[in-house]
C-alpha cells in the first residue's frame, strides 16, 4: 500500500512539473494537474493540501535529483573542475528531458518572495557550483592568482545562462555543443597554463572514442564509450561493455545524465547564499481555480 501510494505521489509531482513548467505557477489549476496524472482532485488533496505544497514537492524533488548527480561524481573520483563541467552538460540535457528541473527554474522565477517562501533553485545550482569551486581550489586545481569572488560570479554566470539558453526552445544538440565551447573559454582563465587538455569540455557523439592529446595519458574523466542520444524524454541507461557488464572505470557526467532517483534527506540541506529578493516580482500567493 505505501509502495502504491508513493507511485501516486511520484506521478502527481510529474504532472505538477509538466502543468508548472507549461502554464506557470500561477496559471496552473489543481483540476489540470490532476487530470494530467489521470487522478481526481480529491486524490491529489490526499497527498497534497494546496498548490503551494505541490509545488514545494516539485522543487524537492529538484534538489534531490541535482544533489543525487553530484554526490554520485564525488563517490566516482571525478575530479572538482571536471565535476563542474559535467554538472553544466547535466543541466543541459535534463533542461530537454525532465519537466522538474524546468518547472523548478519557473517556480523560482515566478515566486519570489512568496511567503513561506519556496526553495530557490538558482539558489542550489549557484551553492554547488561554489562548493566545486572550492573544492577545485584546494584540490590545486585553479591558477594561483585567481580570485574566488570573480571566479565563482564568472561560473554560476554562465550556469545559469544554459537555463535561458534552454528556454528559448534551441535543440539539444546544439546547446551541447555550445556549453563545450563555453567551457574551451573558462578553463583557460581558471586552470593553470597547460592543464586544459586534462578536461573533457564536449561530450562524444554517440559512438565515438575520445583521444587523449599527444598520445598522453587520457584527459580527466574521458568515458571509455558513450551512449547514444536518446530521444526526447527517453531514459538513459548507465554504460555497459560488449557482454551487458557494466564497466569498471571512472565515470564522469556523461555516464550519469540521466538524474537518479534518490531520497533526499531533509535535514541536509546544500549551503546557500544571500540573492536579492525581487529579481523577478512577487506574485504573492496564488490558489487553484
Amino acid at each position: 500500500m505505501q509502495a502504491r501510494s508513493e507511485r501516486t505521489r511520484r506521478r502527481l509531482v510529474h504532472a505538477g512539473a509538466e502543468m508548472f513548467n507549461r502554464n506557470g505557477y500561477a496559471n496552473a489549476t489543481l483540476g489540470q494537474i490532476a487530470g494530467a496524472a489521470g487522478m481526481t482532485k480529491g486524490a491529489l488533496y490526499f497527498h497534497f493540501a494546496s498548490k503551494d505544497g505541490l509545488a514545494d514537492a516539485v522543487q524537492q524533488q529538484a534538489r534531490a535529483m541535482l544533489a543525487g548527480f553530484v554526490g554520485e561524481l564525488g563517490r566516482a573520483g571525478v575530479p572538482p573542475v571536471q565535476a563542474l563541467i559535467d554538472m553544466t552538460h547535466w543541466l543541459a540535457r535534463v533542461l530537454h528531458e525532465d519537466p522538474v528541473i524546468r518547472a523548478s527554474f519557473r517556480i523560482t522565477n515566478e515566486c519570489t518572495g512568496r511567503q513561506p517562501p519556496v526553495t530557490d533553485f538558482h539558489q542550489e545550482w549557484i551553492s554547488a557550483v561554489w562548493q566545486l569551486l572550492d573544492q577545485a581550489r584546494t584540490a590545486g586545481e585553479l591558477r594561483d592568482h585567481v580570485c574566488p569572488e570573480p571566479a565563482q560570479t564568472l561560473v554560476a554566470a554562465a550556469v545559469c545562462g544554459i537555463e535561458v539558453l534552454a528556454g528559448t526552445g534551441m535543440p539539444y544538440t546544439e546547446l551541447r555543443r555550445r556549453v563545450g565551447a563555453l567551457w574551451e573559454l573558462l578553463l583557460s582563465p581558471l586552470v593553470p597554463a597547460g592543464n586544459e587538455q586534462r578536461y573533457r569540455t564536449h561530450l562524444p557523439a554517440a559512438g565515438e572514442q575520445p583521444q587523449a592529446a599527444d598520445a598522453g595519458p587520457p584527459p580527466v574523466g574521458y568515458p571509455s564509450e558513450m551512449p547514444a542520444e536518446p530521444a526526447h524524454g527517453a531514459a538513459t541507461a548507465p554504460s555497459r561493455g560488449a557482454a551487458g557488464i557494466r564497466q569498471a572505470r571512472p565515470r564522469t557526467g556523461a555516464d550519469i545524465l540521466t538524474p537518479p532517483q534518490v531520497a533526499m534527506d531533509a535535514g541536509r540541506r546544500p549551503s546557500t547564499i544571500p540573492l536579492p529578493a525581487g529579481r523577478h516580482g512577487n506574485l504573492g500567493a496564488t490558489h487553484d481555480r
